[in-house]
Formats: C-alpha cells, structure tokens, sequence
C-alpha cells in the first residue's frame, strides 16, 4: 500500500531522514521505533503529506507519489491519528467523531441524530464501550479517546493508518485497551504504521519492525527472525547497552 525507497528529507542543512526504505502491506503492522530525534516525526510528516521528501521515492498504490497537502494524502486513504488527537475535549463524543466532517442538509442544517446514531453504531462495531455518546470526549479516558480516533479514521475511509505514540503517556490498562484495537484495525484489513518508542507494545502487536536512529535505519526485521530481547537491545544502543551494563556490575 505504501512503499518508501531510499527517502531522504533535508531542512536545509540540516539531514533529518537518510535512505529509508519501508513497506507498509494491507493487513499487518510495520512498527517504526526510536528514541527522540530519531525521526520518527519527520518520518510521520513525510506520510502523511505535510512535509515532501527531498531524495528517493515515495509509492502508493504503487504509484509514485509527492504529496501537496495532507488533504491528498486523506483522498488517498492515508489517516494518521497524533499524540495529541486533536480533539475538543469539551464536545460531544460524536461531535469529536465527525469534527471537520459534519453531516448537513440545506433545510435542517446538521444531521445532529443520524451524526449520533452512526459515531455509537461505530464505536460499538469496534467494541468500544461509550457510556453516552453525547458525553464531553474529555470525560474519557487517554485510551479511549485513541480508540475514539481510530474508529474514526476507519468510519471515514482510511486503508492506512498512522498512529504517532497512541500508548506513550497511558498506563499498562489503557495501553493494552488501545493495542487491541490497533489489532483490530489490522485485523479488518488496513495497513497500520505505528510509531513508538516501546519495543514491548510493538512486539505485541507488530509484523514488522524498523528502528531508527539519528535519522538512519539500524534495523529493519520481519516478526519471526528477531525477538524482543534483540528488539530491545536495539532500541537501546547495543554496544552502549553492554558498556553501560558492564560499568554497572563493576564494585
């Protein structure tokens, strides 16, 4: 669905992102990872059509393709649902639903009932349980407001999904809430991008497992030929792991 094939991004000077090369398959979870300043961001930007690449190329579809706007990308049914979600936390769940995407007609103006019939038929299709869909979305929890998100950009059409950090400032019951429909969403077929920093949620729920590091790849594996130690490893430097740990044990 999406293929990147040596993307490179400068800002000015400044290499942000060196010949990445990343496959993301319909069905299945390519998980990239890396601590801050890896460029996981860029990465994100580049994507999701808010920033073009500056080298390589970029498919969809296996078309090649530089996007203008994240709006072409959205025509292309490429979502990405960030950290900080972008909700009103003040409205209603089902108006946060369809924010920007409001159901109208020329004599009634908002659709309000049918808005709020589809968000609950919705949410309860990917078993999120909302105690009142005319509730503030601020009255729910970090994990739920992500399910919220996801179910949304599944309502309106997205056949790739990028999540940016979903789990990074939730608790272990919240996390595994919001893994479990990040499988879900595989599940019925999308592909799903998701960023973080957490090689033990990735290994989860992960077929594909990319980490980056000052803007470079240092791993790129499929599920079944690496493990989490070696993930984790990774993810933490390696050679600087085993120094530390060795500087650790001295007396």
């Amino acid at each position: 669905m999406i293929r990147l094939v040596g993307v490179g991004k400068n800002y000015g000077p400044i290499r942000a992102l060196h010949d990445i090369s990343l496959d993301v398959a319909a069905g299945s979870v390519t998980c990239v990872l890396g601590d801050n300043g890896a460029g996981k961001s860029t990465l994100i930007k580049i994507m999701s059509g808010l920033h073009p690449h500056t080298s390589g190329q970029f498919f969809v579809d296996d078309r090649e393709t530089v996007f203008g706007s994240p709006r072409e990308a959205l025509d292309l049914g490429i979502a990405t649902v960030y950290q900080d979600l972008a909700v009103v936390p003040l409205m209603e769940v089902w108006r946060n639903f369809f924010l920007g995407s409001e159901l109208t007609s020329s004599f009634a103006g908002m659709r309000i009932r049918e808005m709020r019939e589809i968000a609950d038929t919705e949410l309860r299709k990917m078993g999120i349980a909302v105690a009142d869909i005319n509730q503030p979305i601020g009255t729910l929890s970090g994990g739920q407001r992500q399910c919220v998100a996801i179910a949304r950009a599944v309502y309106f059409g997205a056949r790739v999904l990028i999540l940016d950090e979903p789990t990074a400032a939730l608790g272990v019951k919240q996390s595994g809430v919001v893994l479990k429909y990040v499988a879900a969403a595989r599940d019925a077929g999308l592909g799903v991008v998701f960023i973080t920093h957490n090689p033990h949620h990735a290994y989860l729920v992960g077929d594909h497992f990319v980490i980056l590091k000052l803007g470079a790849t240092v791993l790129d594996a499929q599920r079944g030929s690496v493990t989490l130690e070696q993930l984790t490893e990774q993810m933490a430097g390696g050679d600087e792991l085993r120094e530390l740990s060795r500087d650790l044990d001295r007396p």
